[in-house]
């Protein structure tokens, strides 16, 4: 009897322990009661009736990352190409969750590359490898309208790769080898020309520097003749100055002299005959010299007879 009670107390606290449920963080738990929905667990403790209560569904409620494998699509030019792509998603209402879709997973992926080829679809080749921005915000719109009824956001949408056909990727590669040797040979010509250039701006500066040398020497030349010219006509000016004042100190000398009458005209006499002995043609004389000279002369004659008698 005893180990019967004992039994029964073990059985109740077992059942009592199971019926205890801790949620943890960023989870969420969702419980049905008979067969249908009760409630949803957030975080904490929580207890459940037993045989009665039970646990549907355990959802997280992070953000999660589905790589899809690469998708067979079709461009508008008809060229076959396959792209992987990423979605970032997040469940916002577990119950939608558990009681929307059969399979989440399955449904977004059959509505990714389903809406992959219809946006595809529309563009061609160029466009499809260019336009990955807007493909991606074309498919985010679109995957977060048609998942909302399942409790599901989506927060992004990636084109993790794009696979053209081999003969596509070839011609590719070979255009983008054209490309870059159409680059090098813009880039020698451009090189090529800004040589030319810089040579051609150093003989112009060299000619410049060379014509102002030539000029500023002939400057030099020319005001060395000129300080020279200068010099050559103060020297003749100081001895013109030399010669009138030392005319103007015999002048002076004579006046303090005193001399009489006679020296002076003695003097004049002296200086005619200076004059005399140049090469002027034309000798004007004063009338003074004429009649000191004539008296001079008179004087010679009468010296002359008195010695003859």
């Amino acid at each position: 009897m005893e180990l019967a009670i004992i039994i029964l107390l073990v059985i109740v606290a077992v059942v009592a322990v199971s019926c205890i449920h801790i949620v943890p963080q960023a989870k969420a738990y969702v419980v049905e009661r008979l067969g249908g929905y009760q409630n949803t667990w957030d975080v904490g403790l929580h207890f459940k009736v037993p045989f009665i209560d039970r646990i549907a569904r355990k959802v997280s409620l992070k953000e999660q990352v589905l790589d899809f494998p690469p998708q067979p699509v079709i461009t508008k030019d008809n060229v076959t190409m396959r792209i992987d792509t990423l979605i970032f998603f997040q469940i916002t209402d577990p119950k939608l969750y558990t009681y929307g879709v059969e399979n989440p997973i399955m449904a977004i992926e059959n509505l990714t590359a389903t809406t992959l080829r219809n946006i595809i679809g529309e563009l061609d080749l160029d466009e499809t490898l260019t336009s990955r921005e807007i493909i991606n915000t074309k498919m985010r719109s679109s995957l977060d309208t048609a998942t909302d009824p399942w409790g599901i956001k989506v927060n992004r949408v990636e084109l993790k790769n794009i696979i053209p056909p081999q003969p596509i990727q070839e011609a590719m590669e070979k255009q983008m080898k054209a490309e870059r040797e159409k680059r090098e040979a813009i880039l020698i010509a451009q090189g090529e020309k800004q040589s030319a250039i810089t040579v051609a701006e150093g003989h112009k500066e060299s000619a410049i520097l060379e014509a102002e040398a030539e000029k500023q020497a002939a400057i030099l030349h020319a005001e060395a003749q000129k300080e020279a010219t200068i010099r050559e006509a103060e020297g003749q000016a100081q001895a013109i100055l030399a010669v009138q004042k030392a005319n103007a100190d015999g002048i002076r000398m004579l006046n303090e002299a005193c001399a009489s009458k006679e020296v002076i005209e003695l003097k004049s006499l002296e200086a005619f005959a200076k004059a005399a002995d140049g090469k002027a043609t034309k000798i004007i004389i004063p009338s003074e010299i004429q009649g000191l000279a004539g008296m001079v002369s008179s004087v010679t004659e009468i010296a002359k007879s008195s010695g003859d008698k």
